[in-house]
Parts: structure tokens; sequence; C-alpha cells
């Protein structure tokens, strides 16, 4: 083959290569297998209209759309078994009070009307009933239950300790939780946050997690023998990580330099959405379980957090 052969099918390589490169869609075979692109839609917080606020997207990060358009904070997302609802909590009566609306973000009724503070509302699997946590009996914040219309309000854990995030087993018959720990000599802000599991009833506590550091936003994955959570590794970095549904075999999934939060499994469980980012900026992050590729969902400038996937 001549040079001036070579040269030309040089630059004919060099211009399909190119087209190809600006025609490649957001997510090729490259970076994700093809057969596990994400799919559905996911709930998420973001401060880009000036205060937190309830949106939706699809799990490629398209059709953001705000569902709260509320001047005071909404904050937190639940969906409904059936994805035809989302709970939420929101100051804007005055204290933070558990809200239900439809997922298109109308029809907004306040559930908890009480005047202490409620927070992190969690839909049981069966829908019947609604975890989450208040101070109206102890300043640290309890975890209780109620009907899903409000009713029927339940206190499950009875101490002096903080107490947050409740979310339920598949089956609905256990409710995941984080306890702050503080021991004698701890003089940290956070202290030690341990996931523990408990009885639907309150009943039958025991400890999961046993690691230094707050970890907190445990979540069972679809088929119920994983949780993943957030927590710090041995450099005080927050991680998500996954351990068996009984607490071993503990992994740090994300292994990155930034800060990695509230876990969310895809309905099929082969994605975990996440918060990741710094003071300065968080994102919404998606992770493949298997291959542990990441792919980064928001852009907008503040924050963009606390993910929610939509069940199919």
């Amino acid at each position: 083959m001549t040079l001036l052969k070579s040269i030309s099918l040089f630059l004919v390589v060099v211009l399909i290569l190119g087209y190809t490169a600006c025609k490649s869609p957001k997510y090729t075979e490259s970076t994700i297998p093809i057969d596990s692109l994400p799919t559905g839609v996911l709930a998420f917080l973001t401060t880009r209209d000036g205060n937190f606020e309830v949106y939706t997207m699809t799990a490629t990060g398209e059709q953001v759309t705000n569902l709260t358009r509320h001047q005071a904070l909404d904050f937190w997302s639940s969906w409904s078994p059936d994805g035809k609802q989302i709970l939420f909590y929101s100051n804007r009566d005055g204290n933070n009070e558990i809200y239900r609306m439809n997922a298109d973000g109308s029809q907004p009724v306040n559930l908890s009307n009480h005047p202490a503070h409620e927070y992190l509302p969690a839909w049981s699997p069966d829908a019947h009933l609604i975890a989450f946590t208040s101070d109206r009996d102890h300043k640290s914040r309890e975890i209780y239950t109620m009907n899903s219309d409000g009713t029927n309000v339940k206190r499950l854990t009875f101490n002096t300790l903080f107490e947050e995030v409740p979310t339920w087993s598949r089956a609905g018959d256990q409710i995941l939780f984080t306890r702050q720990i503080r021991t004698e000599n701890d003089t940290t802000h956070a202290a030690n946050g341990e996931i523990f599991i408990m009885d639907r009833e309150g009943q039958n506590e025991r400890q999961l997690t046993f690691k230094p550091g707050y970890d907190s936003g445990a979540t069972f994955s679809p088929d119920g023998k994983k949780i993943a959570f957030y927590g710090p590794n041995e450099d005080h970095n927050m991680e998500i990580y996954l351990m068996d549904a009984d607490g071993s075999n503990l992994m740090n999934l994300t292994q990155d330099p930034l800060e990695d939060y509230s876990p969310s499994w895809s309905p099929d469980g082969q994605w975990i959405a996440y918060s990741s980012g710094t003071p300065q900026q968080y994102d919404v992050w998606i992770i493949h379980v298997a291959t542990r590729k990441k792919l980064r969902l928001t852009t907008e400038p503040k924050r963009n957090e606390t993910p929610v996937w939509r069940p199919y």
C-alpha cells in the first residue's frame, strides 16, 4: 500500500469515528450493557427553584417535573405501592406535617395534623400503614405508624435515643431504622448511628451494623436478600454500602471521593439511585450493582438529592 493510500485510509477512519462519537446516545454499550439500561421514574428533591421541592424525572434524567410548587419546604418522598401517590413532609402549615399527593402533584392532603413535627414517611408494601418519625412524645424523635389516612397512630420505640428513616421489609412484617448510639466518651455531633430492624409492632429489635460512624438510610433490595445504606468509610467519607439481610457480608459499593447518601433500589434490583457530591453541589446518580458503572442524572446548580424509584 502506498503512503498516499495509507494516509487517505487513516483520514476516512478518523472521520467515521468522529461522526459516530457525535451521534452516540447518552448511554452506550461501551459504558453500560445494553440490556441493563435504567428504566422507570424517580422522585427526588432539588433546590433549583429556590427552596426544596419534590420533583420527578425518568431514570435517564429526562422529563424533569416540579410536583409540589410551594414556597414552603417540601421534603422527602415515598411512593405508594401502586405508584399512584407520593408521601412527603412539609412545613407549609407552620410545622412539619406528613402529606400525601397524587403522582402528578395534585390534591395534597395533610395526614398527620399534629402540633409536633413529623418526618420521613414510608408506605408499607400493602399500602395500609405509614411509618414515620415524630417528636410528639420525645424531642429526640421516636418511630410511629399510622393508617394510610392518618388515623390510629401507634408509637413503636420507647427510649431517649434519636431515631430516623424507617423503611419496610418487602413482606411488610419488619421495619429497618437508624438509632443514634452515643458512647460515654463520644463528643461528636452525630455520634454513632447504627442500622436496626424490628417487627412492625415494634418488637424483637436487633442491631444489624456494628461499624464506626453514622450509618443510615437502610432499604431492602426488591428480593429482600440485600440491604443498602450509607455510612462513613475508614477515611470518614460517606459511601453507599451493601450487606446481606442479616447484616453480614458488608461491602462498599460506591468507593469514590464524593459524599454518597440516600440509596434507593430500582424495582428490578439492578440499579441503586443515590445522592452524591460535595457541600457545593449535590446531584442524583445511579450505579449498576453488578458492574458498578455510574451515571450522573442531574447537573443543575445547588442541591439535587434523595432519589426514590417509583414501583413498576
